[in-house]
């Protein structure tokens, strides 16, 4: 009776974080239409959204609310159950993503550690690779079972563009995996609680990641399967509803996670330099807030990109990839292996 009541409490314990979790996920990801909106706005001399609310803050309510009262329409020529499952699939394998990101260090509670990380799986790089690479069907999928020939162009466009910046991307971290021997995100995390971020020893390396996430997100200048003005709309172009929400929201909530892996792998993730606070309880919270705001710089920092730098032409977008990061992955490999062991001497 004792296990079965202590794996009652685990299940408790991990749907609530999953609740939480997904709960923070949908609301940065509607409030970062807010504040891309404010960031254009500031940059271009503009006021931005101020209608709905102080300060514009209730205008990704009215946004959603628009998106569930549209009409659902489904082409006459489309395949119906794959255009429903691409933007379900595509909003899936963006929620999945945050299952092994640390989110701060365990709270104490009655006694009782309870860790804010969903799963702290040993091949937790591995597991986001795996997941991320499953938002190419949710793209192909939309693209494909739309019928038209712009979304099916725009889907290849992006199912070509995310594979091949998973590869530099992949490479990029082979040099930061064989610096820290650990594939955990908490081990990783907990390694630069006691030394120097990650940043200092592997700036190329996350130069190069930086960019990939550009890129896998689908943001400028990298945004070629949503080029308004080749391909109308993107691969989502027949989509309406909420339907056409989800397509939006993924795009925002793969954003949030790939800030937040970024300030996990690189800057530290939850920790603060020169800062050692006794209460646990106290670290879990301060942490956690330390987390955010991190994530939050990488997010503006997406937004300030998107309003300063052109889209590439494709062709260029390719050869950035193969040409020029894909070497430079290598290369930067090549150098923290041989530093390791001239290190090791």
């Amino acid at each position: 009776m004792h296990l079965l009541a202590i794996d009652w409490m685990f299940l408790v314990e991990k749907l609530v974080l999953i609740v939480v979790i997904i709960s923070v996920s949908l609301g940065v990801a509607m409030y970062s239409t807010w504040g891309e909106r404010k960031v254009a706005a500031y940059m271009q001399d503009r006021i931005g959204p101020n209608r709905a609310g102080p300060l514009g803050l209730l205008q990704p309510l009215a946004d959603g609310m628009k998106l569930f009262m549209k009409e659902e329409i489904f082409p006459a020529s489309s395949n119906k159950f794959l255009f429903l499952l691409g933007p379900c699939l595509a909003m899936l394998t963006a929620m999945m993503t945050s299952a092994v990101i640390p989110w701060s260090s365990p709270l104490k509670v009655s006694g009782h550690d309870v860790p804010l990380q969903i799963a702290d799986v040993n091949i937790g790089i591995l597991y986001i690779f795996g997941v991320v690479s499953m938002g190419v069907y949710g793209i192909m999928m939309g693209g494909w079972a739309s019928n038209n020939k712009f979304s099916l162009l725009a889907a290849i466009r992006g199912a070509s563009q995310i594979i091949s910046y998973e590869l530099a991307m992949g490479l990029s971290l082979i040099a930061l995996l064989m610096l820290t021997g650990s594939l955990s995100l908490k081990t990783i995390v907990e390694q630069q609680s006691h030394g120097l971020w990650n940043v200092l020893y592997q700036p190329l390396g996350f130069i190069i990641f930086f960019i990939c996430a550009l890129a896998e997100c689908n943001r400028t200048p990298f945004d070629l399967s949503e080029a308004e003005n080749e391909l109308n709309f993107g691969y989502h172009q027949e989509y309406s509803s909420m339907k056409l929400g989800f397509y939006l929201f993924a795009e925002y909530v793969n954003m949030f996670i790939s800030s937040a892996i970024m300030a996990t792998l690189f800057f530290g993730g939850y920790n603060i330099p020169y800062v050692h606070i006794a209460d646990p309880n106290v670290a879990a919270i301060v942490g956690g807030l330390a987390l955010f705001a991190k994530t939050v710089f990488f997010i503006f920092v997406f937004m300030w990109i998107r309003w300063t730098i052109p889209r590439f032409r494709y062709d260029q977008l390719m050869r950035l990839g193969w040409n020029a990061l894909i070497p430079l992955a290598l290369l930067n490999m090549v150098i923290t292996g041989a530093v390791i062991l001239w290190l090791k001497k």
